[in-house]
């Protein structure tokens, strides 16, 4: 099983600053696909389904290779630039057309909203995920099933996510179909995550964590060889 690693300091933050990046990165994302609304099996969501859960496999790869610390310390990097990031790059590309710069100039109370929920969803949601998952993976130290602590930590910090999410975001919204269909989208969006956690997310965590472990161990082997 892969242990936490005693990175340098200068190291360390090179390595939460690649990951802070990589998460403002799929948030400015998802916060413009959510935008986009689609019909899965009858039912209304939104290609922000699709995009978001990736970030957990981010939280979670760093939570058990760095620790909890720099894992919530990469969430407090990302929180105010992905706010101001996604309020700018979706009223630029507002219902997936260019907007032009001028759009800018005026306050978009709709995109905000997205902004904002994205802001206090991604907070709660990854410090629930890393609270849940740093306490799992100590409980089942030396297990076989590595499995669970990522399972259960998405399956509660989406939920959460989610929630805060549609109602900030959503709730008696300036648009006419989110505000008739938000609950709905809400449901069908968690639904949607848990089943790419399953088929996508999960199998996409373990592939990496052997990769992970497969270069560390020979990282460890060349140290040893050149002492």
């Amino acid at each position: 099983m892969l242990s936490t690693l005693a990175l340098s300091a200068a190291r360390q933050r090179l390595v939460v600053a690649a990951l802070a990046a990589l998460h403002v990165t799929i948030i400015i994302a998802s916060n413009y696909l959510v935008q986009l609304p689609i019909t899965l099996f009858g039912l209304h969501t939104t290609w922000g389904a699709f995009s978001f859960p990736l970030v957990y496999v981010a939280t979670d790869l760093t939570a058990r290779v760095l620790g909890a610390a720099p894992a919530r310390r990469v969430v407090r990097w990302v929180m105010l630039p992905a706010l101001v990031l996604s309020y700018v790059i979706s009223v630029l590309f507002h219902d997936g057309v260019f907007a032009g710069w001028a759009a800018l100039g005026g306050f978009n109370l709709f995109v905000f909203r997205i902004a904002l929920g994205s802001f206090i969803a991604y907070a709660v949601g990854q410090m629930l995920d890393i609270f849940v998952f740093s306490r799992l993976r100590a409980t089942l130290a030396g297990s076989r099933h590595w499995w669970l602590a990522p399972s259960a930590s998405s399956v509660l910090g989406n939920l959460v996510d989610s929630v805060l999410f549609f109602s900030i975001a959503f709730y008696a919204s300036s648009d006419p179909f989110m505000a008739a269909h938000w609950v709905e989208i809400a449901m069908v969006d968690y639904a949607v995550k848990l089943m790419m956690a399953v088929a996508g997310i999960l199998p996409l965590y373990g592939l990496l964590l052997a990769g992970l472990q497969r270069w560390f161990a020979r990282s460890a082997a060349m140290q040893t060889a050149a002492a």
